[in-house]
């Protein structure tokens, strides 16, 4: 049997045109894996007959969307993760998921290299291949884009010297990408960050100024999971699903950022991602009512550090799973419900309940039932204050800091 390479495939003209540039330049055959984490677009089948077109000696799809949604999505949440306190992770979340499904097509078809449309100022190159080393460091990795300079207009050039089944007329001045979790848009007249985002570029958000009634929305969460919107049960994928669908009528999720790329750069991206947004803030609040105060400091911490690794594409590391051993921990109490209202491009929460409530009214009321014995305040604040008090005094005597 010849080499073989394995294609993260998308089924639009870049990876179209790499399986028979790869199988020049490597003498190899190639094999073709599509695999859908909620994307949208085209049919799965027509996917794979255009990889089969295109010259491919395999082609293999895999609907992941459950699996995407419970075992990467979910992770997301219960960590709060919000990379630079805003970015839901929309595509650093997909990545490991498909690293996964490659290895498992290489295992199955007898590949030895695996390949990817990434370029080499992005941080995919680094997730997909951060993944491969981490799941099977004995595949070799070819990336044309980055490793031949591979442009669009030479794809275009070569698909039609080939003459290869695909459009190549359509040319989106943007890049996007797109899965259950969230759409990314960059490039284009975005590159120049004091142009401000047109309404043609969003695709899962209405426009969050349009008139409109409010959506009131009760979202159940067991164990830090989301179990229930408005009282019926749904899987992770409906509760992803579902709130794009209602947060996203409310134009819930826009973000327009510059953020740090792994590579040093600056980069500023665009982001729909109304159903991440609108669970991220429910659970947030939950974790409010029902995580003890010093845990919930600390957490705070680890919920950020998860962000930054799942960024940076290690997903598969040490330390990544380790992190979510201690969030599991903390997710213990975190069930209950949260009511949120989304309106003119927010989710707002408006109630929270839970049997597992560290919240006490009869401590927090100011009226006729406080239980709170305010007698004992007055020490506390005392002892509280008393290391910076003798600070200041000796600072005071030896002539110190002026406070």
């Amino acid at each position: 049997m010849s080499e073989r390479v394995v294609l993260a495939y998308s089924g639009g003209l870049d990876t179209s045109v790499a399986i028979p540039y790869l199988a020049e330049q490597t003498g190899a055959e190639v094999i073709a894996v599509a695999v859908d984490v909620g994307q949208g677009g085209e049919d799965l089948a027509v996917i794979r007959q255009r990889a089969l077109d295109c010259g491919a000696a395999e082609s293999v799809v895999v609907d992941a969307r459950e699996e995407f949604a419970a075992q990467y999505c979910l992770p997301a949440v219960r960590a709060n993760a919000l990379y630079m306190d805003r970015y839901p992770l929309v595509s650093a979340l997909s990545r490991p998921l498909i690293v996964k499904h490659l290895v498992t097509a290489a295992r199955a078809h007898g590949g030895t290299i695996v390949s990817h449309g990434c370029t080499g100022k992005g941080n995919d190159q680094v997730r997909f291949e951060a993944g491969l080393g981490a799941l099977a460091p004995d595949l070799r990795v070819i990336a044309p884009a980055r490793d031949f300079a591979w442009t669009r207009d030479k794809a275009i050039a070569f698909a039609e010297e080939k003459g290869l089944p695909i459009d190549v007329s359509a040319k989106s001045p943007y890049s996007i990408d797109q899965n259950l979790w969230g759409r990314a848009v960059e490039t284009g007249f975005l590159e120049d960050i004091w142009n401000g985002p047109i309404e043609d570029l969003y695709s899962y958000t209405a426009d969050p100024s349009a008139e409109r009634d409010p959506d009131e929305v009760v979202i159940s969460f067991d164990g830090g999971v989301p179990v229930a919107i408005d009282g019926e049960t749904v899987t992770p994928f409906q509760a992803v699903a579902e709130l794009n669908r209602r947060a996203g009528a409310h134009g819930v999720g826009r973000l327009d950022m510059v953020e740090d790329r792994l590579v040093g750069i600056k980069s500023r991206e665009v982001y729909e991602a109304p159903g991440a947004i609108a669970l991220i803030t429910a659970h947030q609040e939950l974790e409010n009512v029902t995580v003890e105060r010093d845990t919930a400091r600390f957490k705070r911490a680890v919920d950020q550090r998860w962000g930054e690794l799942v960024y940076d594409g290690l997903w598969f590391s040490p330390l990544r799973q380790s992190l979510d051993a201690f969030i599991a921990e903390t997710q213990r109490y975190v069930t209950g419900d949260v009511r949120l209202t989304l309106h003119g491009g927010r989710a707002v929460v408006t109630g929270r309940r839970s049997e597992a409530s560290l919240y006490d009214f009869g401590m927090a009321t100011y009226d006729t039932g406080d239980t709170f014995d305010q007698s004992l305040a007055k020490g506390f604040v005392q002892l509280w204050g008393l290391p910076s008090r003798m600070a200041a005094a000796r600072d005071a005597r030896l002539g110190g800091p002026n406070r």
